[in-house]
């Protein structure tokens, strides 16, 4: 035997090929019916496209977009203040996709009936590739709306929010063919209690403001304009907040230092000064809280689908996983209690799919339709609670079907497991969701009367969900007294809506789904259905 055979010990055997797919649209059954079901088919040409850019090319971009994380750099060489964050080629190649195809302004683009839908179908997809150049075009997707009402700025902001062109200079608009927003409310006192803020801002001779103060996080701060919180005379209001000044001179806002933050490091976030930063005012002074909320309840539907699209990618990584990998002579995919963690991580998966792409749909419906406004404002919350709530927890079970293999920085899913928490973090944490509900129910009894109808249209189709849509209907005639309890009254309704959601679809799911989640059938871990799961019904959803 040749002496070097003799030490060839790493013989590479039982492991599977890298993860690789052909579209992340097309290998999704469940997702291609909700764009057909919620109003979007007439899109779909760019949803496949889409989803063929980042199964080609967006998930290789996404490691070396967070491996070299984002490098502040306030200095130039000779002693200017340039505030300037450096990215890697990765961020700004998916960014420009992004901006490209319109994850950040399709709705606004095609303003028709299906277009948020489709976008957030476009989101969805963009997030299981990299999640965080999400935050910066879903902040231009979300400012768009509050910029299209406000009296006194240049319109060339909305028409190069909108543009298919993503410039990463730093430079005056002007300048540029398209832009990017961000957005700052959170300062170091308040937290969630944006009404402490303490940023002063001051009216100026020709109109404009100009603003002292901090943001405790501001994230992707190299966007061409902000939408920030601060208290003018007659209090707390919305204001954009450019880069640069209207003369072309930088305007004075500062970058004090980036967040080491536990994931999303693609994404910058940081610390700001405003040291008499140049604003204009978006909406009366003292309505700054119901100026920005426009904004806000876009990017928590935004949180709700990213939560979502982690799901569906950690599903992804695990089932590609099991169908290659052998275990005491057998496919994990073949042995009884995997297939068990696999159905239940894939009913999760699709309830907090279709969950998102109806709220969408009733984001959309809007404008048009005040039953769909009244759904939108409550169900985004709750969809927004719940299943970001769910996200880590599924990334942790995804993780164990690799073993130890998902839980080093080669795997997607270590990054992904850093991700899960932020969304339930972002925009308001859980109990900032829960009462957003129960003021809804409080303040808008028809928003109570569609989520109610919207369980009944499907009544009589599953007994389980019958009952718990009375249960519902009973506990909510009593909307002030529930705020001890909103948790676990968040959680029902989301559940309510996921199993109903999938009703509608028809999808081979939901009576799996409802056996599992409703009527006390419910229990602690992924991976405990009841022994009569239809696994041949589960497997021809999963990736």
């Amino acid at each position: 035997m040749n002496t070097l055979d003799a030490f060839a010990t790493h013989l590479v055997e039982n492991q599977p090929e890298p993860f690789a797919t052909d579209s992340l649209y097309r290998r999704d059954p469940a997702l291609c019916e909700a764009v057909a079901r919620e109003g979007a088919a007439w899109a779909e040409p760019a949803l496949i496209a889409y989803g063929a850019a980042m199964a080609s090319e967006g998930l290789d971009l996404g490691v070396d977009a967070n491996r070299f994380r984002p490098q502040l750099r306030t200095h130039d060489r000779y002693g200017h203040r340039v505030d300037e964050v450096e990215y890697h080629p990765s961020y700004h190649r998916l960014m420009t996709l992004g901006v490209e195809h319109g994850v950040h302004a399709f709705a606004w683009r095609e303003p028709r009936p299906g277009a948020h839908v489709a976008r957030a179908v476009l989101s969805y997809l963009h997030h299981q590739a990299e999640q965080g150049t999400s935050c910066p075009l879903t902040m231009s997707y979300a400012a768009y709306p509050v910029l299209a009402k406000a009296d006194g700025i240049d319109p060339q902001w909305l028409n190069k929010a909108r543009a298919a062109h993503y410039d990463p200079h730093n430079r005056p608009m002007a300048d540029k063919a398209g832009v990017t927003f961000g957005m700052g409310m959170t300062e170091k006192q308040g937290g969630s209690d944006v009404r402490s803020n303490s940023t002063r801002a001051t009216e100026t001779a020709d109109g404009s403001y100009t603003l002292i103060g901090h943001k405790w996080f501001m994230s992707a701060p190299m966007s061409d304009a902000f939408l920030v919180l601060a208290q003018a005379p007659g209090g707390l209001t919305c204001f954009l907040l450019p880069r640069w000044r209207p003369d072309g001179s930088a305007n004075a806002l500062r970058i004090m230092r980036l967040k080491d933050k536990l994931g999303n490091w693609s994404n910058a976030s940081s610390e700001v000064e405003f040291c008499n930063a140049f604003a204009q005012r978006i909406g009366d002074e003292g309505r700054g809280v119901a100026t920005i909320l426009e904004m806000v309840a876009l990017t928590r539907l935004e949180c709700l689908i990213g939560s979502a699209a982690e799901m569906r990618m950690a599903l992804s990584q695990a089932v590609h996983h099991a169908r290659q990998r052998q275990a005491f002579g057998q496919l994990l995919i073949d042995q009884p209690l995997i297939r068990n963690v696999l159905a239940d991580l894939a009913l999760e998966s699709e309830a907090a799919m279709v969950l998102a792409m109806r709220v969408a749909r009733a984001v959309d419906g809007g404008g048009r339709d005040p039953r769909e406004a009244a759904l939108a404002r409550l169900a985004t919350a709750v969809g927004k609670y719940w299943v970001c709530k769910r996200a880590p927890a599924f990334v942790n079970e995804a993780q164990e079907c690799l073993g130890g293999a998902g839980y080093v920085e080669e795997a997607m899913l270590a990054r992904l497991y850093r991700e899960a928490p932020l969304n339930s973090i972002w925009e308001g944490c859980g109990n900032i969701q829960c009462l957003d509900v129960l003021r809804t129910l409080r303040r808008e009894p028809e928003a109570r009367a569609e989520l109610l109808d919207e369980l009944n249209r499907v009544a009589g189709q599953n007994a389980a969900l019958d009952d718990e849509a009375a249960a519902l209907a009973a506990l909510l005639s009593q909307p002030d007294a529930l705020e001890p309890i909103a948790r676990a009254l968040v959680e029902r309704i989301a559940m309510a809506l996921q199993a109903a959601t999938l009703l509608r679809a028809r999808s081979p799911l939901a009576a799996a789904f409802c056996a599992s989640r409703l009527g006390g059938g419910r229990r602690q871990a992924f991976g405990t259905l009841d022994q009569g799961f239809d696994w041949d019904a589960i497997a021809i959803r999963l990736p």
